[in-house]
């Protein structure tokens, strides 16, 4: 990813910075998939543990015939 930022400042320091549209929503989307694997890696861990029932036996637990 290629970024042209512009960097406005106050008082002798950097505060601010503007990019175009296009490479803001890029980063912002790049920011939206790492949040979303943040958050599977969390729920992955939590669940690690938790009991689980195979689709076969749910299956069979509602009485809808065999599952293959």
């Amino acid at each position: 990813m290629n970024l042209h930022p512009q960097f406005i400042g106050k008082e002798g320091s950097e505060e601010y910075v503007v990019l175009p549209i296009e490479e803001f929503r890029a980063v912002a989307e790049v920011l939206e998939d790492y949040q979303d694997l943040q958050d599977l890696r969390s729920a992955k861990e939590t669940e690690a543990t938790a009991a689980a029932t195979s689709l076969a036996d749910v299956v069979t637990q509602l009485g809808l015939g065999e599952y293959q």
